[in-house]
């Protein structure tokens, strides 16, 4: 937005002094040539390029390359720089974009929960083309269209607007969209971690919907209490009060000793088997109950 010239700008040897050298700032790394490498940071200039003239253009670049802006910052609908110029107070540069709100957000996560393709494409460092169309689609623009679209303000004597340090600003956001492009859409409103957590819950209920509701898992059977179930825990089963029945088999009380392998020693020539088994038949005889 133009603002009224300073008459006294002249003054400032801003125009024609050379900015203050400034240790430590924020540089763009494209040293010659076009700044923008990608078409999303391209699309974003193009506004600029279309309202700033040639040499302030150069002087923007210069600038940018030369770190003069010492702090750039990033929020919903809102880019505010400090930028080093040949004043000893670094000038206040601030650039305004419209934000969406939430109606509008949750058509177009809408619209991006119904292809992966764009969160993968997005997560993967690019921008599909076809998300401009989207944005379209909607109503809504992903780009500025021409100046209109943006506040811009610098606290320059500059009567020109975008001057210089805007145009340095303007390359440095082109940059920084070239290594993220979720600030393109954080700047509209909607950052990064919010947008993928959307459109995981968006997908995911989706998902769920295709698939149908789920089948009542059958109920876990209740055991009772064994206190009350211990006169039928156990039973007999058929065939063992027969077993009960059969009388027993007489046995031998030295049977046992029947088994035995022969011993290799004797006791005074007599097997030790033949001199236990009066004792087994002595062991196995009924005692006389005690008086």
């Amino acid at each position: 937005m133009a603002r009224e010239p300073d008459p006294f700008w002249w003054r400032d040897g801003e125009a024609g002094g050379k900015p203050r050298k400034v240790t430590g700032g924020i540089q763009i790394h494209a040293t010659r040539g076009a700044v923008a490498r990608t078409w999303w940071s391209a699309r974003f200039l193009e506004v600029l390029e279309q309202v700033v003239a040639g040499g302030r253009m150069a002087r923007g670049r210069n600038y940018a390359r030369a770190g003069q802006t010492l702090e750039l910052r990033v929020d919903p609908g809102s880019v505010t720089a400090s930028v080093q110029g040949s004043r000893e107070r670094p000038y206040r540069v601030r650039v305004g974009v419209a934000t969406y709100g939430k109606p509008e957000w949750t058509r177009v996560e809408e619209a991006l929960a119904a292809d992966a393709w764009y969160a993968a494409t997005l997560l993967a460092g690019s921008m599909p083309p076809e998300i401009e169309g989207l944005f379209a689609s909607l109503g809504l623009a992903l780009f500025p269209a021409d100046a209109r679209d943006l506040v811009m303000d610098c606290s320059c004597p500059d009567h020109a607007v975008p001057c210089k340090h805007l145009a340095a600003v303007f390359y440095l956001l082109a940059e920084r969209f070239d290594a993220d492009p979720f600030e393109v859409l954080a700047l509209r409103g909607r950052d990064r971690e919010t947008l993928l957590a959307n459109l995981r819950t968006r997908r995911a209920a989706a998902a769920e919907e295709q698939q149908g509701p789920r089948p009542a898992e059958p109920a876990e059977p209740t055991a009772a209490p064994l206190a009350d179930v211990l006169d039928a825990f156990f039973t007999a089963g058929p065939g063992l009060d027969d077993a009960r029945r059969v009388a027993p088999v007489p046995t031998a009380p030295d049977a046992l000793l029947d088994q035995m392998p022969p011993f290799a020693i004797t006791v005074r020539g007599a097997q030790v088997v033949d001199l236990l088994r009066p004792v087994y038949e002595v062991l196995a005889a009924p005692t006389d109950p005690q008086p």
